[in-house]
C-alpha cells in the first residue's frame, strides 16, 4: 500500500484474515496428514434461498469453494480429495436443477482444466458416468484423458453415485466370477471385494467433511468409511473457508486411530 494512503476496514480484514489462516496452518503436522479426504458438500440450496435467490444460483457459488477447497489440500499436500458431486438419488430433483447441475459440471471442467492441469491434477471418477448426459460426459472425458499423465493431487468425482448400487454392482460382479467357475464362494475376501468396488486403487477416506450441519452420509462410501473420521459443520458449502478446511484436518489430528483395536498399556 502506498505511504500515506489510508487503510481501509476492507484492508485491515483482509489481512487479519491472512493472518489468522498463517496461525492456523503453523499448527498443522505435516507428518500426520491425512492422505484422503472425501467431502459431502452440502447446503448449496440452503445458502441461495436464504438469499432469496434460485437455487442454481448456490451451486454456482459451490463451485469458487471446491476450487479454493481443492488450492488449500494441494497448499498442504493432501494426495486424494474425493467430491459428492452429484448422488444416484440426485436424479429425484426437479429438471431444471439437473440440466442446471450437468452444465455446471460441463462449465467447471471447461474452466478450470488448464489450472488443474498446471497443479499436477489428475482426475478420477466413481460412479455411473454413463448416464450422465452426452455433452457433461464428453466434456468430462476430455478433461480425464488431458489430465491422465498427471501425478500429483488426485481429484475423485463421484457422479451419479450410490454406495448401494455399487455393492450391487460387487455383488453382480462376484457372482458372475462364481459362476463362471473364476473364483470359489469360500475364496471370497476383502480384497475380492475392494477390487471390484468403483474405488479400486483409491485409498479409503482418513477424513470426511459434510457441511451444513447434517448428521449422515447420504449413501457416500458405505464400504469405503468404516472407519474414516468424521468432521461436521455448520458451515454452509459456499461459505466454506480454506481456514475450515484447516481446522477439519487440524481435528483429524487429534484423533486417537485405533482401527478397531485397543493399544497395550503400559
Amino acid at each position: 500500500m502506498p505511504s500515506g494512503q489510508s487503510r481501509t476496514l476492507s484492508d485491515i480484514v483482509s489481512v487479519a484474515k491472512d493472518k489468522y489462516e498463517e496461525s492456523v496452518l503453523k499448527l498443522i503436522q505435516p507428518n500426520r496428514l491425512p492422505q484422503h479426504i472425501a467431502i459431502i458438500m452440502d447446503g448449496n440450496g440452503r445458502w441461495a434461498l436464504s438469499r432469496h435467490m434460485p437455487r442454481i444460483f448456490g451451486h454456482r457459488a459451490g463451485m469458487e469453494t471446491v476450487r479454493r477447497t481443492l488450492q488449500a489440500a494441494r497448499d498442504i499436500g493432501i494426495e486424494f480429495v474425493t467430491l459428492y458431486a452429484f448422488s444416484a438419488e440426485n436424479w429425484s430433483r426437479p429438471k431444471p436443477e439437473i440440466s442446471a447441475l450437468m452444465h455446471l459440471l460441463q462449465e467447471y471442467l471447461r474452466k478450470e482444466v488448464d489450472e488443474l492441469d498446471s497443479s499436477n491434477v489428475k482426475l478420477l471418477t466413481i460412479g455411473n458416468i454413463s448416464k450422465l448426459p452426452s455433452y457433461a460426459k464428453r466434456e468430462l472425458d476430455c478433461a480425464i484423458e488431458r489430465l491422465s499423465k498427471n501425478d500429483g493431487q488426485k481429484l475423485v468425482l463421484a457422479l451419479n453415485y450410490g454406495s448401494r448400487d455399487e455393492i450391487i454392482t460387487v455383488a453382480k460382479r462376484i457372482g458372475t466370477m462364481v459362476a463362471n467357475g473364476e473364483i470359489k464362494p469360500d475364496r471370497i475376501n476383502f480384497k475380492t471385494i475392494e477390487d471390484n468396488l468403483y474405488t479400486k486403487g483409491i485409498p479409503d477416506p482418513d477424513l470426511l467433511i459434510r457441511t451444513s450441519g447434517e448428521l449422515r452420509i447420504s449413501n457416500f462410501l458405505l464400504w469405503q468409511m468404516a472407519y474414516t473420521e468424521f468432521y461436521i459443520t455448520e458451515t454452509l458449502w459456499p461459505d466454506f473457508s480454506r481456514v475450515e478446511f484447516f481446522k477439519a484436518v487440524l481435528e483429524y489430528q487429534k484423533r486417537d486411530r485405533r482401527f478397531g483395536c485397543v493399544k497395550a498399556s503400559s
